[in-house]
């Protein structure tokens, strides 16, 4: 019964968002609502309710459950982010956008941090007097600054830095899944044209847009996949050997680095030989590059959303934690978005230069395609992995700062 568990689970995800796909065609309203955010609803039914109320529990829920999605999961951004850069268009007046949402980004969460800190840190010391001293606000709010300027990795290591318990690193997490969801849920539902009209909107992003709505208008027409289609065979033999050419001499290289430096690494690689590859004029040329780079999206989009254990957040022990964390999330979108009002920053730097802050770089290919601009797909992960390779130095010097406060 597992086994048939396992091939069910499997059958869905990576099916699924073909069949999405297919409604978003038929239905306009389903195709204005995105099949990034349906993919995301239904993965959030398979991960929270019983899939199959009818079957037995073990299939309806299997043990392997979690294997399948930490392997489809990870499997789908290596392949996806060369894949997406060999069609794009580099420009370099996209640099000041970039590092002004870098440093607004980066700014807005220390911002953040430092006024919720204030706010929360009676509950938070409340908490800890119970448990551990080390489990201080102040610690709290510099594994915060650590997440959200990098990742999980970031979260991790200021634990073992600062002494905090296993009890609230599992704890934060568990809250960190929940509230990024939400966030991601937020942006793509109508926050990416909310921000369109309130912010500069560059007519290189509606280009980017009229391009992928052209493009699925022909795919629509033909009646067939891209990679389906006569004489693809070879271009899609040209792509398989290029992307794992790419992933596994990134995977090869970052394997040789220290145990902590790996994601970094190979993500940097992956974008660095991703670029370099979109120079190859007859790698570029092939469109299908991007139908199959945009199918891995979707599927990776349906497993994390299947990932987000709504049961796992236990509200009575921690609401001053949750707050917090939901504080320093979306006071800090908050933030950013006035900064880059100021500074005139466009739209779609800010969605993809925040996803990158608080969901990390695997986030960032989802996002463009939701967005349906590749050209920030670059920036975002840039600013990615800056954040993974500071994350670490803010989050024990705010720690080290709110103990003075």
């Amino acid at each position: 019964m597992e086994i048939l568990a396992t091939i069910i689970f499997i059958s869905i995800f990576l099916l699924a968002p073909a069949a999405v796909k297919a409604f978003c065609k038929k239905h306009k309203w389903a195709d204005k609502i995105g099949a990034v955010l349906i993919l995301y609803i239904l993965g959030i039914i398979i991960g929270n309710l019983r899939l199959l109320p009818f079957l037995p529990a073990a299939l309806a829920h299997p043990s392997s459950l979690p294997a399948i999605q930490d392997a489809l999961s990870s499997a789908m951004v290596p392949i996806a982010i060369p894949l997406l850069l060999l069609r794009c268009n580099f420009r370099l007046n996209d640099t000041r956008s970039q590092l002004l949402a870098l440093a607004t980004g980066t700014i807005a969460v220390l911002c953040a941090v430092v006024c919720g800190y204030f706010i929360f840190r009676g509950g938070i010391d409340a908490m800890a007097s119970d448990s551990a001293s080390s489990d201080s606000a102040a610690n709290i709010g510099g594994m915060l600054m650590g997440v959200y300027t990098g990742g999980t990795i970031n979260l991790a290591a200021i634990k073992s830095m600062l002494g905090v318990s296993e009890r609230t690193y599992l704890l934060l997490n568990s809250c960190d899944m929940i509230i990024s969801f939400l966030f991601l849920t937020l942006l793509l539902s109508f926050g990416i044209r909310f921000l369109r009209r309130f912010l500069p909107f560059e007519a290189a992003a509606l280009q980017s847009t009229e391009e992928s709505a052209s493009i699925a208008a022909n795919d629509s027409n033909d009646g067939k996949a891209a990679f389906f289609r006569r004489g693809q065979w070879k271009q899609l033999g040209l792509l398989f050997l290029v992307t794992v050419a790419i992933v596994g001499v990134s995977a090869g290289i970052a394997l040789l680095l220290p145990e902590g430096w790996f994601m970094t690494a190979f993500i940097l690689l992956l974008t660095s030989l991703g670029i370099a590859a979109s120079f190859s004029k007859r790698l570029s040329d092939i469109k299908i590059a991007e139908d199959i780079s945009m199918y891995c999206i979707y599927i990776f989009s349906i497993v994390v959303a299947s990932m987000a254990d709504l049961s796992a957040l236990d509200l009575s022990s921690s609401l001053s934690m949750l707050g917090y964390l939901s504080f320093v999330v979306f006071c800090s979108l908050l933030i950013q978005v006035l900064l880059a009002k100021l500074l005139r920053i466009d739209a779609d730097t800010i969605v993809i230069a925040s996803t990158a802050f608080i969901c990390s770089p695997p986030f960032v290919p989802m996002m463009a395609a939701a967005m349906k601009n590749r050209r920030v797909l670059v920036g975002g992960l840039t600013i990615g992995i800056i954040g993974y390779a500071m994350g670490n130095y803010l989050g024990f010097l705010v720690s080290r700062l709110l103990l003075l406060l």
